[in-house]
C-alpha cells in the first residue's frame, strides 16, 4: 500500500520490509499549458521543458562523500555501482515516471550516509525556464522487486523562479534506511553547480 507524504514528513524504508534493499525512484513531471496571445486569438500550448533528475551520494556530514558521487544524464552510474540513473528524457510527456534512479541499498558504502535526489533544468538560463511551468511533478520509491509502490510525495507548492528541487533524500538512521520528502526549490543552472554546494 502506497504512503502518500507531506512535505517535511520521514518515513521508514526498510524497518518492517524486511529484506528490501532493490529501490526505484521515480521522478515524474509534466510542462504546464501557457497561453499566447497572437493575431487569430489566445493560442495554448506546452513549452518544451528538459527536466533531470540525479542523485547526489552525501556522507554523515552533508558532503559529497567522493568528488565523482553525482550520479546524472551524463555519468549514468555511482562509482561504487550502488546507485543507477535510467538516462535522460528531454520532454517529460506522457504518463509515468519521467526518468528513474536504482539504488541497491546493500551496496551503498559506509561512506554514504544520505542519498539526495534533485532535478535540475536543462539550459534554463538560455531558455528562460524555471519549475513555475512545472505541475503534476511528483517522487515515488518503490520496491524494485516486486514492483510495489511504497511512498509518493506529490509536490504542490509554488516554485515557480526556481531553477532546481530538491526532491527527497534516502538516508541512514540507526541501521535502518528512511525516506525525507524535502520538496524544496532552489537556484541551480546545472546539476554541477548543485552539487558544489556539497563540497
Amino acid at each position: 500500500m502506497t504512503i502518500s507524504l507531506v512535505k517535511g514528513q520521514k518515513v521508514d524504508l526498510t524497518k518492517g520490509n524486511t529484506g528490501l534493499s532493490l529501490l526505484t525512484v521515480g521522478l515524474g513531471w509534466n510542462p504546464a499549458e501557457v497561453e499566447a496571445r497572437g493575431l487569430f486569438g489566445a493560442k495554448k500550448s506546452k513549452p518544451n521543458i528538459d527536466c533531470d533528475a540525479s542523485a547526489i551520494l552525501l556522507s554523515g556530514n552533508g558532503k559529497l562523500a567522493k568528488q565523482n558521487n553525482v550520479v546524472c544524464f551524463h555519468n549514468l552510474i555511482s562509482p561504487c555501482g550502488s546507485v543507477k540513473h535510467s538516462g535522460d528524457n528531454l520532454t517529460g510527456d506522457g504518463d509515468g515516471d519521467d526518468e528513474q534512479i536504482f539504488i541497491d541499498l546493500k551496496k551503498v558504502p559506509a561512506d554514504v550516509e544520505k542519498v539526495l535526489v534533485v532535478v535540475n533544468i536543462y539550459q534554463c538560463e538560455v531558455r528562460k525556464q524555471d519549475f513555475g511551468m512545472i505541475k503534476s511533478a511528483y517522487i515515488r520509491v518503490v520496491n524494485s522487486s516486486n514492483n510495489d509502490e511504497l511512498i509518493r510525495f506529490n509536490l504542490t507548492d509554488n516554485y515557480a523562479g526556481r531553477t532546481a528541487l530538491i526532491v527527497g533524500e534516502i538516508y541512514r538512521h540507526n541501521g535502518e534506511w528512511k525516506f525525507n520528502a524535502v520538496g524544496e526549490g532552489t537556484h541551480a543552472a546545472h546539476i554541477n553547480v548543485l552539487a558544489q554546494q556539497y563540497q
